[in-house]
């Protein structure tokens, strides 16, 4: 199973490049995820590639950072902002990314699909 992941094209751009190599979340799988689709949200509103999630970060949100910082591709700031009435933070490290050749149309191969707030899964 894959699941799809939103997010915004700044953090795209900075998972593209390197910089981030951790996605945060405030919930997490529940099921056994073989790879994780990027749907790089509006304006680009395309997904763009796939990466392996080999570990999940997770506990309390200043330990989390603590353990992330260094390739996290954000703030501190705008990490707190994000995790401000949350006590535990997830942190997908991201490995094994893979860039499609093209960026893919969701519509074009899931014809009712709409932008998951956080994530949904995709049945392979």
């Amino acid at each position: 199973m894959k699941a799809i992941l939103s997010i915004k094209p700044e953090f795209v751009n900075k998972i593209l490049s390197g910089e981030k190599k951790y996605e945060f979340r405030k919930k997490v799988f529940k099921q056994n995820i073989e790879s994780v689709i990027i749907y790089s949200t509006k304006p680009a509103g395309v997904f763009i590639g796939e990466f392996k999630v080999n570990k999940i970060v997770s506990g309390d949100v200043d330990k989390v950072w603590s353990k992330t910082n260094k390739k996290a591709g954000i703030t501190y700031k705008y990490y707190k902002e994000y995790f401000k009435n949350n006590s535990v933070a997830y942190a997908l490290k991201i490995d094994d990314l893979w860039i499609y050749d093209h960026p893919i149309d969701p519509s074009s191969i899931l014809p009712d699909f709409k932008a998951p707030q956080s994530f949904c899964y995709l049945r392979n």
